[in-house]
C-alpha cells in the first residue's frame, strides 16, 4: 500500500478564475482585497474567491487520502492570506523560486514542474493547476508508470476549481489506498 498521496493545489485560475475577455468575474465568487508580502498596505490587491470552494476542500482533506500542500507562485500568502478567507487550516506550500521569466512555459512545460518533482521524489501525488502543456501529461504518465502516481487535473482558467475535479482527485486517491473515499461536494 502507498503512503497517503499529495494534493498539489495552485490559485491562480484555480481558486482565484481569471477574467472573462470583457472583464468579468465569476458570479460565484466575492471580491476580497489582500495585501501580499512585499507589498506596502496600501497596495491592495482585488481577488475573487468563491464561498464554496472551503468547504469543498475541508470535505476532501477530511477523507485522509490526500496530504493537502500549496503550489503556488503565492508560496506562504496562500496560507496566510487566501486560507483564511476560505476558512482552511493552515498548509504548507511548497517553496518555489521566483523565476524571471516572460512565459509560465520557458522549456515548453509549466516552470513550476521541475521544483515539483524535486519535491515530490517518489510521493504520488494529485496536482490541481491550470496551466499544465501536453509535455506536463506526459511527465505524469512517466511518474505513473514508474510506479510513482500521478494526476493532474486542470480547471479552466476562467471557471477555476469544480466539485467534479475533487471528485477525480478522491477517486483516484481511493484507488491508491483501497478506501471508497467518502466525499461529499458542499
Amino acid at each position: 500500500m502507498l503512503s497517503t498521496a499529495y494534493l498539489l493545489l495552485d490559485v491562480d485560475g484555480v481558486l482565484i478564475p481569471f477574467p472573462t475577455a470583457d472583464g468579468t468575474e465569476p458570479s460565484t465568487h466575492h471580491r476580497h482585497d489582500v495585501v501580499p508580502s512585499g507589498h506596502s498596505s496600501d497596495s491592495t490587491v482585488p481577488i475573487w474567491l468563491s464561498p464554496a470552494h472551503g468547504p469543498m476542500l475541508m470535505n476532501v482533506f477530511r477523507t485522509g487520502l490526500v496530504a493537502p500542500v500549496w503550489c503556488t507562485s503565492w508560496r506562504q500568502d496562500a496560507t496566510t492570506l487566501l486560507g483564511p478567507l476560505l476558512d482552511l487550516p493552515a498548509l504548507p506550500h511548497v517553496d518555489l523560486p521566483r523565476p524571471q521569466i516572460t512565459t509560465s512555459h520557458p522549456n515548453g512545460y509549466l516552470w513550476k514542474r521541475d521544483h515539483v518533482d524535486a519535491w515530490l521524489g517518489d510521493a504520488p501525488a494529485a496536482w490541481i493547476d491550470d496551466d499544465f502543456t501536453d509535455l506536463d501529461h506526459d511527465w505524469a504518465a512517466r511518474r505513473t508508470a514508474d510506479g510513482r502516481p500521478t494526476l493532474l487535473v486542470q480547471p479552466e482558467p476562467h471557471t477555476g476549481l469544480l466539485a467534479e475535479h475533487l471528485l477525480s482527485v478522491v477517486g483516484w486517491a481511493a484507488g491508491l489506498s483501497g478506501d471508497r473515499g467518502e466525499y461529499v461536494a458542499a
